[in-house]
């Protein structure tokens, strides 16, 4: 590898009965890895040595990929290798046509190696290839070996702790001896051996605490479609903590093939600016909006909760336009649109392709892709959160609006969804 930095670029066409397909990297020293932390993929998108980083997925007309970064100047000495793998959801790596992999100079985006795969069949994870060390070099191999078993045997192999469902304990037939007249027993003698009275005063025993075992790791992740566009929070674990809510987006004319440049070069459009916004109305009735426009930029320990983290101009991966609500108030809201607005550089969302993903912090990720944009469209809502009895319930939306002559797009997604507010033009 001539390059101090990568990316890692998994790619395949997508289509009807095609499943979905995730990137992940397990970083290896002796053949397995040395904890949980060691594994990277979307419910722990970066290692703790800030040397590998899941960055996700960018949909295109012709293929969809899904992104790893690894910065090889700073993998510790320790790791042997990096494992670079995919898993399938929903079928067999037989179903996913043009599956390949790509390394490319994260500086410019050259291309350093390449490996179609044109073999895979019952696989449902697949081992594409591997970084390792050579007398003190990085280098790059192709490796085209696959599992039946899912990203779980995948996982585990390489001595990952997976988190499995709890399944209901078997009933087990009880049966009550008759009552006996309770004889005295000291506290320290095995339940097999006959009472001895103790003439010695009972020795106060302090109980150590065990040692909680690591968490294991969560494979699980939620992806809403047209046919599943709902989820709960609750039921995925999403009670509690932060919830970044985070819009990335590629212009379809940088594509041409899913051999063409999709890294942050590719991403770089200075010239357009999309801005991620979130109405909310409180439980108290309080109503408002979170956007760049207007500076108002929320609040995410006081009301509304919610907070926009800054705003981005690239549609990068690793930032893109990032919302985060505060799960710990979720009492607090009544509902919450999140939408997106073309502020300039494009007259629609005809030629751009973004994805969403909603990552509670104790819960499995949710994301959806943006159907395509057919109409003249400057604003489109992405989701729609509602509180359900204390449960917040997401919805996709990917509804694309067209404002009428002279309304503003905040406007527009307003009358839609029936906020009732009133707006004034404002400027970032």
């Amino acid at each position: 590898m001539p390059a101090h930095s990568v990316r890692i670029e998994l790619a395949w066409r997508t289509g009807p009965g095609v499943p979905d397909v995730d990137a992940s990297a397990l970083l290896l020293t002796g053949g397995r890895v040395r904890s949980d932390a060691d594994f990277v993929f979307y419910n722990q998108p970066a290692h703790s040595s800030g040397a590998v980083r899941h960055e996700g997925k960018r949909s295109g007309p012709d293929a969809v990929t899904d992104t790893l970064f690894v910065d090889l100047s700073r993998i510790e000495p320790a790791v042997e290798r990096v494992v670079l793998a995919a898993s399938a959801d929903g079928g067999t790596f037989g179903r996913v046509p043009g599956l390949g992999i790509r390394v490319l100079d994260a500086a410019g985006g050259a291309e350093l190696a390449r490996f179609d795969s044109q073999d895979a069949s019952v696989e449902t994870a697949f081992i594409l290839g591997e970084l390792y060390r050579r007398q003190g070099a990085w280098k790059f191999r192709a490796v085209g070996q696959g599992y039946d078993s899912g990203l779980e045997g995948l996982a585990t192999d390489f001595g990952i702790s997976v988190d499995k469902p709890q399944q209901p304990a078997a009933p087990q037939a009880s049966y009550t001896a008759p009552q006996q007249p309770a004889a005295p027993r000291s506290p320290y003698v095995s339940p097999t051996a006959p009472f001895t009275p103790s003439v010695q005063p009972p020795t106060v025993q302090v109980p150590v605490p065990p040692t909680a075992p690591p968490t294991p790791v969560r494979l699980s992740k939620v992806t809403l479609t047209k046919e599943a566009p709902r989820v709960s929070l609750a039921k995925q674990g999403g009670t509690s903590g932060a919830m970044r809510v985070n819009l990335n987006w590629q212009s379809r004319k940088q594509f041409s093939g899913w051999g063409a440049k999709l890294g942050r070069a590719a991403a770089n459009h200075s010239d357009l600016d999309l801005d991620l916004c979130a109405l909310y109305e409180l439980a108290d009735g309080r109503k408002g909006v979170v956007q760049a426009l207007g500076n108002a930029f929320g609040a995410l320990h006081q009301p509304p909760y919610v907070h926009l983290d800054g705003d981005d101009r690239t549609g990068a991966v690793e930032s893109g336009e990032n919302l985060t609500v505060n799960l710990d108030q979720k009492d607090k809201f009544r509902r919450l649109l999140i939408f997106v607005t073309i502020y300039e550089g494009a007259r629609s969302f005809a030629d751009l392709h973004a994805t969403v993903t909603l990552q509670p912090q104790f819960g499995a990720p949710i994301e959806f892709f943006l159907d395509e944009c057919t109409v003249p469209s400057t604003v489109c809502a992405l989701a729609l959160i509602t509180n359900n009895g204390g449960d917040l319930v997401v919805q996709r939306e990917a509804r694309y609006l067209v404002p009428a002559r002279g309304v503003s797009p905040q406007r527009t997604i307003d009358q839609a969804y029936g906020w009732g507010m009133n707006w004034t033009p404002g400027r970032k």
